[in-house]
C-alpha cells in the first residue's frame, strides 16, 4: 500500500481518495484506498484479535461490493445481527458452514477484493476455527480456483 494511502485517517477520506483515482483511471490506488477504508472501519469496531479484525474487513469488503451494486451505501443487514449474537468468529464460522456457498466470493473477485472472503481469512487463520470449517473452506477455495482455470480454458 502506497505510503500517503497508509497515513489516510477516515474512511471518508478514504472515499474520497478512490474517486479521485478512479477518475484518474488510477484502479490500484483506488483499490488501495478502498483496502485503507476496510482497515479504518475494523479498527472503529473495536476487534482484538488478527483473525477477527480481518472477519469484519471481509464484512466490509462485501459491505463495498453491495454498495456498488446498489449505487448506494449498503449494510450487510444478515450478517451483523448474527454478529451481534454469536460474535465475527462464530459468525464467519455458521455462514461458512451453511450448506449452500455465500454469492458473495464471487461479488468479492469482481471488484478485486477475494482476499476477503470468510473463506480465505480461514485459511489464514486456521487455529481459530474449527477443523471442519476450515476443511471447507480450503475445498471452496479450491473449486473457486478450478472453476477459474476452466474458464480461462475456453
Amino acid at each position: 500500500m502506497e505510503e500517503r494511502i497508509k497515513k489516510i485517517d477516515t474512511v471518508k477520506k478514504c472515499e474520497i481518495f478512490a474517486q479521485n483515482a478512479k477518475a484518474k483511471g488510477r484502479e490500484d490506488l483506488a483499490k488501495q484506498a478502498i483496502e485503507r477504508s476496510l482497515q479504518i472501519r475494523a479498527e472503529e469496531h473495536g476487534a482484538n484479535m488478527p483473525a477477527e479484525i480481518e472477519a469484519l474487513q471481509a464484512v466490509y469488503a462485501y459491505e463495498e461490493v453491495l454498495s456498488a451494486k446498489n449505487g448506494k451505501r449498503t449494510r450487510a443487514s444478515r450478517t451483523w445481527p448474527m454478529i451481534e449474537r454469536h460474535g465475527i468468529i462464530g459468525a464467519v464460522e455458521r455462514t461458512v458452514n451453511r450448506p449452500r456457498e455465500s454469492k458473495a466470493y464471487h461479488a468479492l473477485v469482481e471488484m478485486g477484493l477475494e482476499g476477503y472472503a470468510f473463506e480465505a481469512v480461514i485459511i489464514r487463520h486456521q487455529t481459530v476455527f474449527s477443523q471442519e470449517t476450515v476443511e471447507i473452506s480450503k475445498q471452496r477455495l479450491s473449486d473457486w480456483t478450478m472453476a477459474a482455470v476452466a474458464g480461462l480454458e475456453d
